[in-house]
């Protein structure tokens, strides 16, 4: 039985609840501006996973955990042994964060769960909700980092020595917060899932739209560059003499803004982290570290510009005199989604009266690497002016409410209703 076919039930959730559970997520972690800093394995991401461990246990689930601190929720099916449908995202933030980016998608989930069982409905296939931990890669890199593990696109060995800005590496954070499981990272068996995610980007708002169908997810590599100088006085030392590594760095960035250009459309990069060492205002650098994001959702132009890069870098540095090193620090090729999942939340956009389009994610996402190893599809909803990874970051409680009606009755499409 589908969803469809269940006339005359009230088939959507709570948005009041919802909106309500994103509230109270939101105060555990709390920004400087109305955001969240609740960054991966900090005692404020162990807080919130805490408090939706409770929700989901009183809503008659039961908790699965993995070695890379992947929580898995589970509402038991009908028919215990056919294999889940999970619906998944992230409940970690950027440093200056926003309250919805990943958080929807799990407490949506969750919604998911608790308005079945409001509505007496059972389902054939258990579902699985899942928070998979470090999606963001703000404080270790790379992104997607325990989805990844669980995909087998990462070992364990490489996500626990990933090391942040003070030293500290992942292995033993996610020790010391106490959310590492037994269960073996993959270990699952996963019938298809669903990520609902705010777009991150302005086309659904400017379109009018209330729901983003994902159909494909721009690949992405992440490139650390290392420039080394020499240390020197900015006033004694005579122009063409300085071994300059921050005008290196300068000149790379205006060259990754132009590799992107030349490869329009559907192409883009930028330079969103970078340091400079000693950094004193009269010490011309010696050492400049930063990250480059190249994006496409063609593995022709992805790999286009990567190779552009790594020449023309190779050339700055050589003139300038510079040491380089290019280490890849993340990494993912465009991906396909599901067509079947695809057709499932149209279907559900359309049957709730919902307008909809088209869209490909313009940032990296864990069904990005779960798509390597079952069906999965994305729903978006807009956000305001497209802002994300910033505290100002603002949806409305329709939005909300609409996305999670539709994740409610695709899910529910692919469970299967009992009668």
């Amino acid at each position: 039985m589908t969803a469809a076919q269940m006339k005359g039930t009230n088939l959507t959730v709570n948005g009041d609840r919802l909106w309500d559970s994103l509230e109270r997520m939101a105060q555990i972690g709390p920004g400087i501006a109305g955001g969240n800093n609740r960054q991966t394995l900090t005692d404020a991401d162990a807080e919130g996973r805490a408090l939706f461990q409770r929700w989901c246990e009183d809503a008659g689930m039961t908790m699965g955990l993995d070695r890379m601190g992947n929580m898995f929720m589970r509402h038991e099916g009908t028919e215990p042994d056919l294999d889940p449908v999970y619906i998944g995202s992230h409940l970690d933030t950027q440093p200056t964060g926003g309250r919805y980016d990943g958080v929807l998608g799990v407490l949506a989930g969750l919604e998911v769960i608790r308005s079945i069982r409001n509505l007496g409905i059972r389902t054939r296939r258990p579902i699985v909700v899942t928070n998979w931990t470090n999606e963001e890669g703000a404080r270790f890199a790379p992104a997607m980092l325990a989805s990844g593990v669980f995909a087998g696109v990462l070992t364990e060995d490489y996500a626990n020595s990933r090391v942040d800005a003070d030293g500290l590496t992942f292995g033993a954070e996610l020790d010391r917060i106490g959310w590492r499981g037994t269960e073996a990272p993959g270990d699952r068996r996963i019938h298809a899932m669903f990520e609902y995610h705010i777009e991150q980007g302005p086309i659904l708002e400017a379109e009018g739209k209330d729901i983003g169908v994902v159909t494909h997810g721009q690949g992405l590599w992440w490139l650390q560059v290392t420039l080394t100088g020499k240390d020197a006085h900015t006033g004694s030392t005579p122009m063409a003499m300085r071994v300059n590594a921050g005008l290196g760095m300068a000149r790379i960035i205006e060259a990754v803004h132009r590799i992107a250009m030349d490869h329009q459309p559907d192409a883009v990069g930028a330079v969103g982290q970078a340091n400079v060492w000693p950094n004193s205002r009269n010490v011309i650098p010696g050492r400049a570290v930063f990250t480059i994001d190249f994006r496409s959702p063609d593995l022709a132009k992805l790999t286009s510009m990567r190779s552009r890069l790594e020449a023309e870098a190779a050339d700055i540095a050589s003139e300038l005199g510079l040491g380089l090193e290019i280490e890849p620090v993340g990494h993912f090729d465009p991906v396909t989604f599901d067509d079947t999942l695809v057709e499932r939340v149209r279907a559900a956009a359309d049957r709730l009266g919902h307008s909809r389009m088209d869209i490909v994610s313009g940032a990296g996402h864990d069904a990005c690497w779960i798509a390597k190893v079952a069906p999965t599809v994305m729903i978006m909803c807009p956000c305001v002016d497209g802002l994300s990874h910033n505290e100002a970051e603002e949806i409305t409680p329709a939005w909300a409410k609409a996305g999670a009606d539709v994740l409610l009755h695709a899910v529910l499409d692919t469970a299967g209703i009992v009668r």
